[in-house]
């Protein structure tokens, strides 16, 4: 079964964006996968098609509305299983395991908000799944959307061309990745480790997981004090 993706949005012209292009738009236009682009404020009742109103108790900027979502979320996951996320800066990190449980399903559907945010009423009633890509904050949930689903799409079996390309990857094996080289062998007097040119497989293998371990308690030591110890030995 294709793996589908449902993104509520009010600016539904953002998608597929990148994941057009490269091995994720190649997946698409195989079946691999889809993605449908909600329009919000079709769901809107009014004349205005109205989706934000000001926030309760005062304050900057406006609120998405919940009737209005609800309506587009009901019409969107009608029988429907998948995971429902709403992409917040105050949501729980986005991590690789988590990437994968979401490839590893039927689809997944991602609620992008704007304004100020989402009424928390309906983040409850529709069992939204807040998640962040990060501690900073986007002008809307688009950006976040598309990153979400590049992390997904790109694991999904046959999306790679090689597999394999995505088992040493950073965060994989809950270590930052080492460093890559490729030809030419010497360049500005820079030149490739020798290991890597000696055909010593079992000899690479041992140098590439010391380099990321090394990497890994530079630059992100709360990774390290979490990865297992047979990952670090």
């Amino acid at each position: 079964m294709a793996f589908r993706a449902s993104v509520l949005t009010l600016y539904p012209e953002i998608f597929p964006g990148h994941l057009g292009f490269s091995l994720a738009g190649k997946a698409m236009q195989r079946g691999q996968w889809s993605l449908d682009a909600v329009q919000i404020r079709d769901f809107a009742t009014d004349k205005h098609r109205t989706v934000d109103d000001t926030p309760a108790g005062g304050g900057a900027g406006m609120v998405l509305k919940p009737d209005v979502l609800a309506r587009a979320i009901d019409s969107t996951c009608q029988n429907d299983t998948r995971p429902r996320l709403l992409m917040s800066p105050r949501g729980r990190p986005l991590t690789q395991q988590r990437v994968r449980e979401l490839a590893a399903g039927d689809g997944v559907v991602i609620v992008c908000g704007r304004f100020e945010g989402v009424d928390q009423r309906v983040i409850e009633a529709r069992g939204l799944e807040e998640v962040s890509v990060g501690d900073y904050v986007l002008s809307g949930g688009e950006p976040a959307a598309l990153i979400v689903l590049d992390a997904i799409i790109r694991i999904l079996p046959g999306v790679m061309g090689n597999d394999l390309s995505g088992l040493h990857e950073s965060f994989e094996g809950g270590l930052l990745e080492h460093p890559h080289y490729t030809r030419p062998q010497e360049w500005e007097g820079r030149e490739i480790p020798p290991i890597l040119t000696s055909g010593n497989h079992g000899a690479i293998e041992k140098w590439r997981h010391e380099e990321a371990v090394r990497l890994t308690r530079e630059r992100r030591p709360d990774l390290f004090e979490k990865a297992e110890p047979k990952k670090i030995g």
